[in-house]
């Protein structure tokens, strides 16, 4: 890219992404930032009608015995299907904005902080791969934090007909920001970050340790051609399945300490924090009240991986070359 920064790392072996011991170039860091937050928000377009129906199954029944409330929503195909009926097209995109600020600015931190500690070598030694996805989860989870409230609040709303968990009655993104800040202050806006941090920590963990693995392990086996786009395609469905499982859990108790409704002391209603959270749900759900929504969770994550890491990879491929100085005799 035309007057592009390189900054000067040691290059990966195409094949086994392993270090070698010339430099190499790396991508300008706001950049490489840009390019993780273009893949998500590419990819949130598609799988954000999955994440609405998993916000409200995720709310359904909330601190219920199972058996004791009545049951809107009763799976992934037929969520879809209620929520377009009652509220139609637009209602299946719901928090789409929010949806997009939140990607664009998270992913963008973490994904872009973690290609700068893999190109650093943090992520080569044992575990590293594991501590840098978990630090740059961390990290973009909480500069994020505000946008996926607002989107939880957004996703949750329905007609009365089909609502589930507490309804803000937000007016629209504009609105839901300034009423929070209004009712709550700047604190308010990061209300539930407690319970976002470590859900994708333990989902920026999972995803980008496997995804690095499984793109390794791929090239190793030699099915593809190593510059073939089904090498990261594969790899990205391998990490789908194992965010999806590790994730969804965390991903319950960010939904209801987000969604839930504050007192006039700015304290929330339902939940103290993250654990009291688990308790209560562990206590009032049964166990499996952790695993409430867990089908979409998977078709919206898979292929959220899929896109997300997919669209990533090829990104960074494509500006790497780009920005590749011309080797001159």
């Amino acid at each position: 890219m035309p007057g592009a920064h390189l900054l000067e790392y040691p290059a990966r072996d195409p094949h086994f992404g392993s270090q070698l011991s010339h430099p190499g170039p790396a991508l300008w860091l706001p950049l490489d930032f840009a390019l993780g937050a273009l893949a998500c928000c590419g990819a949130c377009v598609f799988t954000n009608p999955l994440e609405v129906v998993k916000t409200r199954l995720q709310l359904q029944g909330e601190l219920r015995a199972r058996g004791s409330y009545t049951r809107h929503y009763r799976g992934a195909l037929q969520a879809l299907w209620l929520v377009g009926r009652a509220d139609g097209l637009r209602g299946l995109q719901k928090g789409l904005t929010a949806g997009l600020l939140y990607q664009g600015s998270m992913n963008g931190v973490r994904l872009g902080f973690y290609s700068y500690m893999e190109a650093e070598g943090l992520a080569a030694v044992p575990g590293g791969s594991l501590l840098a996805g978990a630090m740059a989860g961390a990290l973009g989870a909480f500069i994020a934090s505000p946008a996926y409230l607002v989107k939880t609040h957004l996703q949750a709303q329905a007609v009365e007909a089909i609502a589930v968990g507490h309804q803000h009655n937000h007016q629209g993104v504009s609105s839901a920001f300034v009423s929070i800040y209004r009712r709550e202050g700047v604190i308010g806006l990061w209300r539930g970050v407690n319970g976002a941090v470590p859900r994708v920590m333990v989902g920026s963990a999972s995803q980008l340790a496997t995804f690095s693995s499984a793109k390794n392990w791929v090239s190793q086996m030699q099915w593809f051609n190593p510059n073939s786009s089904l090498v990261a395609l594969t790899a990205a469905m391998i990490s789908g399945i194992a965010v999806t499982i590790t994730m969804t859990p965390f991903d319950v108790i960010s939904t209801r300490l987000y969604n839930q409704p504050v007192d006039e002391m700015r304290k929330g209603r339902l939940y103290q924090g993250f654990f009291d959270c688990l308790l209560k749900v562990c206590r009032t759900e049964g166990p499996m009240g952790l695993y409430k929504g867990m089908g979409p969770v998977f078709l919206r994550l898979a292929p959220h991986t899929v896109l997300s890491m997919l669209f990533w990879d090829l990104l960074r491929q494509r500006a790497l070359q780009y920005c590749q100085p011309e080797v001159k005799d």
